[in-house]
């Protein structure tokens, strides 16, 4: 079905993109393939479901479930009937849940059958709920539905649909309750340019365009064929899924519920697997760990279809970049981002390009770093600045006008996605990021950002992982501290790695205590638990 240039809805085009690829492979999952004409008939008996239930046009469809098919089979439902798919992160227990489901207005939840005790404990918080579908298991609540039986349904009819239709992507809440970025379908495409600049193609305007670029890029076998290592909850997994499917490509997922780097490398090699989405360091740590130790046994994996390592999220240090590229020829692509607004910068790193230094990014066209008082930051000047994107923007936050307003603001008449990032801009205009002004050390008056000292500390050898924070001090104000976890057989202390970072770093950025500790824990994510830092460094 066509639509007008600008107005090309997701669900629209991947119909299109299904009538060309056909018996292609859309999904991989435990060996099983879903091809393009199932994952779209699939959807499409969803949808009916859906509609038959009263859900129709921004109607909001919760997906309270693990990395699997069904995930982005309900989401492809939701799209066709013009529903509102929003992520819900499947650690969410009493509160957090009722909270999410509640704030979205959600009257439909596809959840997994391991969190079905979850759900019921929460249906009666959510008056809106009209209807819940149970992902896998064998007894089925009475207040429930199978999923098996929500296919059953006939098929939706096809029908108009718009690009100012709504996709949800709910932030971690790190700093406050979770909140829904609002974006529209033509800002979801606005975010592929990349993309499909890649294919040798600009953004498709019309479902006409989506199947012809669709049936070129298959038919030269160029399509992407992208495990999804993070969950598909999370915007890394969750956006880039959207862009890989757009054009014909194949998005593959885990069946381990926790990272399982052997796995991943497996699955690799079976799926010829063309790029990874992950999420730095907590990803790349555990795969490098995995090659080491195969690589001592003899072992080794099939990699030569893997092209691109894509990271996005949390700091993916210079170290571990160099130590992939060791492993295997590949281009490794750290992208700068957040719920708010993608493609702010990027830095890509290969055997060829020595470039590998850690959070230093190339800014995005529409991309600028502003000071709090809406100048530009002069590059060289050794100014802080917060990033600002431009381009693509989402519609806001939902139900919160007034964070809406503080996020994107316009500046210099032009509106603006500003969610927090600090960065300083180099002499060259390439960035060096700083991390979340949320998270900023005041110590001594001076500003830290935990970001810059992290990657300083995770370039000493013995370091495995860390995360810094600020601890109340009555000298200080608060004291630059670190938590850190060293490498399996690693020894050394507190002072010589202060010595280590002093050469990186001016003297009051270099921490004042080191609290050593087993194991980092760190967000589902990845993303660091900065709450659970800060507790074990008071407690240090």
């Amino acid at each position: 079905m066509s639509a007008t240039p600008g107005d090309l809805n997701l669900a629209t085009a991947w119909e299109a993109v299904a009538d060309t690829a056909g018996d292609l492979p859309a999904l991989a999952f435990d060996g099983r393939r879903t091809s393009w004409e199932r994952f779209e008939d699939r959807a499409a008996r969803l949808a009916g479901f859906l509609t038959d239930h009263g859900l129709g046009p921004d109607a909001k469809v919760a997906l309270y479930c693990y990395n699997g098919p069904e995930y982005s089979e309900a989401q492809f439902g939701a799209f066709k009937a013009r529903a509102v798919p929003a992520n819900v992160n499947y650690r969410y227990l009493g509160k957090e849940l009722a909270y999410v489901l509640d704030n979205a207005d959600a009257q439909a939840v596809f959840f997994d059958h391991t969190l079905a005790e979850r759900v019921d404990e929460v249906r009666d918080a959510c008056p809106m709920l009209r209807v819940a579908v149970q992902v896998g298991g064998e007894e089925i609540p009475d207040w429930a539905v199978s999923y098996e039986e929500a296919l059953a349904a006939d098929r939706m009819p096809t029908v108009k649909r718009s690009g100012d239709d709504l996709w949800f992507l709910y932030t971690g809440g790190t700093t406050g309750s979770p909140k829904a970025v609002m974006w529209s379908h033509r800002g979801l495409f606005g975010g592929m340019a990349e993309t499909f600049r890649s294919l040798g193609e600009e953004v498709p305007t019309t479902a006409a365009e989506a199947g012809r670029i669709s049936a070129r890029v298959v038919a030269e076998g160029r399509e992407i064929r992208q495990l999804c290592a993070a969950p598909l909850m999370h915007g890394t997994s969750g956006l880039t899924a959207l862009a890989t499917h757009s054009h014909g490509g194949m998005v593959a997922t885990m069946v381990s519920r926790t990272f399982d780097p052997e796995e991943l490398w497996d699955l690799v090699e079976a799926e010829r697997i063309t790029m990874v989405a992950m999420v730095g360091d907590a990803f790349a740590r555990p795969m490098l760990e995995s090659l080491d130790d195969a690589a001592a046994r003899g072992r080794s994996w099939d990699l030569s279809s893997l092209r691109l390592v894509l990271s996005s999220g949390v700091m993916f240090s210079a170290p571990l970049k160099q130590r992939l590229l060791d492993h295997h020829r590949c281009t490794i692509v750290d992208t700068l981002g957040s719920s708010e607004g993608t493609g702010m910068g990027r830095q890509v790193t290969s055997r060829s390009r020595n470039d590998r230094g850690t959070a230093r990014f190339v800014l995005g066209g529409h991309t600028r770093v502003f000071t709090e008082d809406g100048q530009e930051v002069r590059p060289g000047s050794g100014e802080r600045g917060r990033l600002a994107l431009g381009h693509p923007l989402p519609e806001g936050y939902f139900k919160d006008p007034a964070k809406t307003e503080a996020t994107f603001p316009t500046i210099g008449g032009r509106r603006w996605s500003v969610p927090g990032d600090w960065a300083t801009v180099e002499a060259d205009g390439s960035i060096v990021l700083l991390g979340r002004g949320s998270e900023c050390i005041n110590t001594g008056g001076e500003k830290v950002y935990p970001e810059e000292v992290e990657e300083a500390l995770k370039v000493h050898p013995a370091v495995a992982d860390c995360n810094v924070v600020g601890v109340d001090d009555e000298r200080w104000g608060q004291a630059v501290t670190a938590v850190v976890q060293l490498r399996e057989s690693a020894a050394v202390d507190g002072e010589a790695l202060r010595s280590d970072v002093r050469d990186r770093l001016a003297g009051y950025k270099v921490p004042k205590r080191f609290v050593f500790v087993e194991r980092i824990q760190r967000l589902p994510n990845g993303k660091s638990d900065y709450p659970w830092a800060r507790g074990v460094a008071g407690a240090g």
